[in-house]
């Protein structure tokens, strides 16, 4: 009896805190791994490194995802290395924060190009190339329920995350395909921490019942259940794994 191939992961955004531990959590689940990266290959290089020495396959490719041929490529190059895509986890993401009373158009189309036209190039790519049994797991924010200001870029990117991942999930009935979102709150990622003094870091930390950050590999264990056996029966649906911030 022949023995089946290794299941093979893409999750974009992977050299980045929640990125790196989803690589590193899957690879430990068995699968083979393509780590994209937008602008920096020396800590994509460095994870590939680091998941070849536990025994891991993986490549590193890069892309941006706002970019329709360079997405195409993505999956292009992902499909030549290991001849099919059974899981696709898209992380890469932006989040500058300001004011929408400062009419910065620059910044906000940036967020949305690199968020939502990214999640839509994405999920289409995964959508024609996955075959019976895959699982695509893109990332929304558990900030939605807030409503922060600063925050009105970033919250409207990733309302239209969950409304992409309900129609698709509907889109791909009966290929045996399941489409679902992970809204992380509060982790303590460089993405998060970086500008928030102490004392706002303590702030948010407690606002969940739990009094802590999450973790990079709080949320990876998330993503691992949905990518794996267990998580078969779950579909369009958004997982707010947040300890109970919102």
């Amino acid at each position: 009896m022949a023995t089946p191939a290794p299941r093979t992961a893409l999750i974009t955004g992977a050299s980045g805190g929640i990125g790196k531990a989803v690589a590193t959590r899957l690879s430990k689940d068995g699968f083979d791994l393509v780590a994209h990266y937008a602008g920096n290959p020396a800590k994509a290089e460095e994870l590939v490194a680091q998941l070849k020495q536990s025994g891991a396959k993986a490549i590193a490719l890069k892309a941006d995802v706002a970019v329709a041929s360079d997405v195409e490529s993505l999956f292009k190059k992902s499909l030549e290395e290991y001849g099919h895509i059974d899981v696709v986890v898209h992380l890469a993401g932006i989040m500058p924060l300001f004011l929408i009373s400062s009419g910065d158009v620059e910044s906000f189309d940036k967020v949305i190009s690199t968020n939502l036209r990214g999640t839509f190039l994405v999920l289409s790519q995964a959508a024609q190339h996955m075959t019976s049994g895959g699982r695509i797991v893109a990332f929304s924010s558990s900030v939605l329920a807030k409503s922060f200001p600063n925050y009105g870029a970033y919250i409207a990117s990733k309302a239209g995350v969950e409304g992409l991942v309900r129609v698709l999930a509907n889109e791909l009935r009966g290929r045996n395909i399941t489409v679902n979102a992970v809204a992380p709150g509060p982790t303590g990622t460089d993405l998060f921490l970086t500008g928030k003094g102490e004392a706002l870091i303590k702030e948010l930390a407690n606002l969940a019942p739990l009094e802590r950050l999450g973790t990079p590999e709080d949320i990876a264990g998330v993503v691992s259940f949905l990518a794996g056996p267990d998580g078969g029966w779950v579909n369009a649906q958004v997982l707010r794994a947040n300890g109970g911030f919102a």
